[in-house]
């Protein structure tokens, strides 16, 4: 992180613990926008001179004013020049021209002196803000928190660097890591405020999905119901055969993609779309599922699925991350697991190497959230 040499008079390590501090609120009002910035990144800026706020905003939808934009217009609600001032932001202002004219302008027309920056940005679209600042003479910083940044916008991240969304599978399941008895009864292993918690990483999600055996087993609706948002995730069910009944719930109103081997059960709503994606085994090329969805702007993936479609994902190498939520008790065996691998292991030395991010207390449950390891 390099240090402001405009305030030679200033102690750098004061200016570092100001710095996380002011950083620290324009991640707050970035995480205002975690169920409605999609497709866009989650931004907070705020714009700061002598320890006091002078503007605050974030970005809370596609369409609507970029952070730095909301927080300059703050500021002139309030009756502030911003001239001279700091702005906080959680990642490097645009530099392009899309349905909003570019930040770094912004901030230059408004006369900033310094502009301290969480992370960069990594849609090469959008990159060049920090230069253009520079250039205009607008002292910057970059790095300040900028794990906790890139932690909020993990899925525009991944999205904007290889093409795919970041991959998160929800599980819930007993001590011995069943999620359901033999006869496939799965409601309820876990509490009701585990399962709030997971309708909120549903909220945050732009796409969940689900497989086909899910649907005739459970009926489920994957909508976000114990959380408020404004926005429901599109549902995605992989039914290679296209046997999801017509009526099923997930069928309902809202955004549904069925991705199948080429078929469509012509009796589905209107809302339903059809994505054929075969591989060469006749399978569902899932890769090649999740490029597409990329390609539609989706930057978090939410899967609740049973073990095979989970074992197919982690096996090849596309899920991220997994929540746990495991509960106090037993269900023994025969009874069903979490991963179904569709090719045995040949040793432990193939086994998919995971490494734990954070472990939390739910009520009476355990949120386990582990990692690939591969993937960092």
């Amino acid at each position: 992180m390099s240090v402001d040499r405009s305030l030679p008079d200033r102690d750098t390590g004061s200016i570092a613990s100001e710095d996380e501090g002011w950083m620290r609120r324009a991640l707050e009002l970035a995480a205002r926008g975690l169920y409605t910035a999609t497709p866009n990144p989650r931004v907070g800026c705020v714009i700061v001179r002598a320890g006091v706020e002078l503007g605050a905003g974030f970005h809370e939808r596609t369409g609507a004013p970029h952070a730095e934009v909301d927080a300059l217009g703050d500021a002139a609600r309030r009756g502030h020049e911003v001239r001279g001032a700091t702005a906080y932001v959680s990642l490097e202002p645009c530099n392009h021209t899309g349905r909003t004219p570019p930040c770094s302008e912004a901030l230059i027309a408004a006369g900033l002196a310094r502009v301290v920056m969480a992370m960069r940005d990594p849609n090469p679209v959008a990159q060049g803000g920090a230069a253009r600042l520079d250039a205009a003479g607008i002292a910057t910083t970059f790095g300040v928190l900028e794990s906790e940044a890139r932690e909020l916008n993990i899925g525009f991240v991944a999205r904007t660097t290889r093409g795919s969304p970041w991959v998160r599978t929800k599980l819930a399941a007993s001590l011995d890591g069943r999620t359901a008895l033999l006869d496939g009864t799965s409601q309820w292993i876990t509490s009701d405020r585990a399962r709030a918690d997971g309708h909120a990483w549903r909220a945050r999600a732009c796409a969940i999905v689900t497989g086909v055996g899910t649907v005739l087993t459970d009926d489920p609706r994957l909508t976000v119901r114990h959380v408020q948002t404004p926005r429901q995730p599109l549902r995605v069910v992989v039914d290679r055969h296209a046997d999801t009944p017509p009526g099923a719930k997930v069928l309902g109103d809202g955004s549904v993609i069925v991705v199948t081997d080429g078929a469509r059960n012509p009796a589905w709503p209107r809302n339903v779309e059809t994505l054929a994606l075969p591989d060469s085994r006749g399978r569902i090329d899932l890769a090649a599922m999740l490029r597409e969805l990329g390609e539609r702007g989706i930057n978090e993936v939410h899967v609740e699925a049973g073990a095979r479609l989970n074992g197919a994902l982690l096996q090849a190498g596309l899920i991220d991350e997994a929540i746990v939520y495991v509960a106090p008790r037993v269900l023994g065996d025969p009874a069903r697991g979490m991963f179904e691998l569709p090719e045995p292991l040949a040793s432990l030395t193939h086994a998919v190497p995971l490494y734990w991010h954070s472990v939390d207390r739910i009520g009476p449950d355990l949120r386990v959230v582990a990692r690939v390891a591969a993937k960092g």
